[in-house]
């Protein structure tokens, strides 16, 4: 089993102890909550006469259900309205600091709570949402949980959970241009597969990690869930202190000076040992693409879908579905590949640095005709960065739509949505069947630059011909 790993420190410091079923009793830190898994955690609190034992210590913004073109009041969608209710009442009963529209703060929960200065090296953090590993590029520990566990959370601010092994992933080198942290994440699923993580955490560390910013660092923990880890973390350094420093939640003063030496000590020590450790070369990886209905389906942007005689075998069955589903055949070239929705945005994707980089491909452009485009930001302080910075124009003289802040085109659990067979070039984290909305629709993932690309050409092309 692993040893001195950051993961093994701040698990052994949250631990309250071992339930007569061997697994542990783990303390969470930071309960993040949005209006989806929570209605039905709190409606059991309430069956069972349970208060919420430290509302201090859950935060709640409203993301997943949220319109991003109209916002106003009572949203056109009942069920909606209902939900956003509903987390507005249980905040003001349960006294939990809400971050709702117009507030300032309201956004995707997973762009917030760091932008906050919420989420902090050390901590232990669960949220009702897959994608909660983002928080581990802080060097937390950052969990994924269910209905069930969000009630658990709510009323014993403890969580029942394994231990796990621990893998350190390795990526040496500095990226060529063209190729984003969202590429580094989506080779490393491609190479080990969607159920290589189980039983897993990934520790992501070398040389091309610690070049790359805070929101490239949340880019790739965010999709460790995707490769089947079930949280994924950066050790923490001087890029995520300097990123902490100053923000609401952060440390101050002489509160700072004892956090960073406390930083410092959870980290992984020089030899700690690990269950499994794998080595990437940044030189190797190339702008990349997924084909299939599986985040590990993925190829470079100048490579074909692959023949079922270059996969293992228990990976042939899926691709044999997907080539069917997505309508794509063995040995056809990705580039090429006919877009017709382009969407920017996302806990994966939404962020500053994001909206930077795919404004710089937009500028002086035009999206080819025929072409949705829309960029979303995070969160509506990333909006009034971008606007402050005139990234809202670039993009709207370039011919995509500037949304208002939310998950939106994700997952579609509001009006944007897929129609009929409509194939998406997406910034997101998740190409399952039906994930956009259209039980039919198609989605092809790749960095907020390479969808930028493909809206101005109209097909999947490679970013690096209009760097």
């Amino acid at each position: 089993m692993s040893k001195g790993t950051l993961f093994d420190k701040v698990w052994d410091l949250h631990t309250v102890g071992t339930l007569p079923s061997g697994l542990t009793q783990l303390f969470i830190g930071l309960h993040l909550i949005h209006e989806v898994t929570s209605p039905q955690a709190f409606a059991m609190l309430r069956e069972r006469g349970l208060k919420v034992l430290f509302p201090e210590r859950t935060v709640a913004t409203v993301d997943h259900i949220v319109p991003t073109e109209n916002q106003a009041r009572p949203f056109a969608d009942s069920l909606a309205e209902e939900m956003i209710q509903a987390l507005e009442n249980n905040c003001q009963e349960n006294n939990i600091t809400f971050y709702n529209i117009g507030s300032g703060s309201q956004g995707i929960v997973h762009v917030i709570a760091p932008e906050l200065g919420l989420t902090q090296p050390g901590m232990t953090i669960a949220c009702g949402d897959s994608h909660t590993s983002s928080h581990g590029a802080f060097g937390a520990i950052a969990f994924g949980i269910g209905t069930s566990q969000v009630r658990d959370v709510l009323a014993s601010q403890t969580l029942a959970l394994s231990k796990l092994k621990v893998r350190k992933i390795e990526v040496n080198g500095t990226l060529n241009p063209g190729v984003y942290a969202k590429d580094v994440i989506l080779h490393i699923i491609r190479t080990l597969g969607v159920k290589g993580g189980v039983g897993y955490g990934y520790e992501f560390a070398g040389t091309t990690f610690e070049q790359m910013n805070m929101e490239e660092r949340m880019t790739v923990c965010n999709m460790a869930i995707e490769g089947g880890a079930r949280c994924g973390y950066v050790n923490p350094d001087r890029v995520t202190y300097d990123y902490l420093k100053g923000r609401d939640f952060a440390p101050k003063d002489a509160d700072w000076d004892k956090a960073l030496a406390w930083w410092d000590s959870i980290k992984s020590d020089a030899d700690a040992q690990y269950d499994d450790v794998v080595v990437f070369d940044a030189a190797e990886i190339s702008p990349t693409v997924t084909w299939g209905i599986t985040p590990g389906q993925g190829i470079g942007v100048n490579q074909s879908v692959p023949q079922p005689e270059e996969l293992l075998e228990e990976d042939r069955f899926i691709a044999e579905e997907a080539y069917r589903y997505m309508d794509l055949y063995p040995g056809q070239p990705i580039k090429g590949t006919k877009i017709d929705v382009c969407f920017i945005g996302s806990c994966t994707n939404g962020r500053i640095t994001d909206l930077r980089e795919a404004a710089k491909i937009a500028k002086g452009r035009h999206v080819a005709e025929g072409i949705k485009a829309f960029v979303v930001p995070g969160s509506e302080r990333v909006k009034e960065e971008a606007e402050a910075e005139g990234l809202d124009k670039i993009f709207q003289e370039a011919g995509f739509e500037w949304r208002e802040p939310g998950c939106s085109m994700c997952l579609a659990m509001n009006p944007d949505k897929l129609q009929g067979r409509q194939i998406s070039a997406s910034s997101s984290n998740r190409n399952f069947k039906g994930r956009q909305g259209s039980s039919s629709g198609r989605t092809l993932l790749m960095s907020p630059a390479m969808v930028a690309t493909a809206a101005i050409k109209g097909e999947v092309s490679d970013v690096r011909e209009l760097l």
